[in-house]
């Protein structure tokens, strides 16, 4: 997959219980990776004050606001799957990911993020996965072109 998610930022087994907990997990992981400077960690709790990062199909997106644009390094992502559903206002979070994008390399895989969970077989594998390469495998075998 391309150099945006590798396996050190990706947790098969999240220890959030909510999803305050979870939005922490995730910017730590962008923190920990040099991606983003600590305060992107706060804009991604005013991003979703501001509107839910509730992608559906048990997926959460959380990310900074514009204004903390100045905070992100690098782009990257990260992410992470919860062994229990999370209350994300009311819908169901298995898997975050957490994004910061310092420019539009973050697009295709967005794109394969939205391939993978708009098809609930797909998701279903995300789910089953038993190890990191499982899970990151769901993902490398979307076929952009």
């Amino acid at each position: 997959m391309i150099d945006l998610l590798d396996a050190e930022r990706v947790v098969p087994a999240g220890r959030a219980t909510t999803k305050a907990e979870a939005i922490r997990e995730a910017g730590g992981l962008l923190v920990s990776a040099g991606a983003v400077e600590p305060a992107y960690v706060e804009a991604m709790f005013d991003r979703e004050q501001q509107i839910s990062t509730f992608m559906g199909n048990l997926l959460a997106i959380p990310h900074g606001t514009n204004e903390a644009k100045n905070t992100v390094l690098r782009s990257g992502l990260c992410l992470v799957r919860y062994p229990e559903p999370l209350d994300w206002d009311g819908n169901e979070v298995r898997v975050v990911v957490g994004i910061a994008a310092a420019g539009d390399d973050h697009l295709a895989m967005l794109s394969r993020i939205a391939l993978v969970f708009s098809d609930m077989d797909r998701v279903q594998r995300v789910l089953d996965a038993g190890s990191t390469a499982d899970l990151l495998a769901v993902f490398e075998e979307i076929d952009l072109d």
